[in-house]
């Protein structure tokens, strides 16, 4: 019987930090009345106490890894598709420029 661990949300994580941080209760009565590990509490209580100044940026939302990647992936397609657009024209412009000079050699 393999139980597969929980998954907790961000809410939840935050009420256990804020519980911890506010110091009224030690942190095994903290983890007992939540049902988690005196570990995780630690763990979600020092990651609030490092990542609280970004909560007061000036409405500034850090991007995180996969907004970057997939704006990454595609700002590069977008690339590709103008560097097939502009060899495309340049293209149609090396064969149009050379259309006019045969006209222009055949009226002299």
């Amino acid at each position: 019987m393999n139980k597969s661990p929980r998954v907790h949300t961000p809410a939840f994580k935050a009420q256990v930090a804020l519980a911890a941080l506010k110091g009224d209760r030690t942190l095994s009565e903290i983890a007992a009345q939540y049902q988690v590990h005196v570990k995780l509490v630690q763990a979600w209580k020092k990651q609030m106490l490092e990542q609280a100044a970004t909560v007061f940026t000036s409405g500034v939302k850090p991007a995180s890894a996969k907004d970057t990647t997939v704006q990454q992936a595609e700002l590069f397609e977008q690339i590709g598709r103008l560097k097939m657009e502009l060899e495309w024209v340049s293209c149609r412009l090396r064969v149009s420029g050379s259309d006019l000079r045969s006209s222009r050699a055949t009226r002299s």
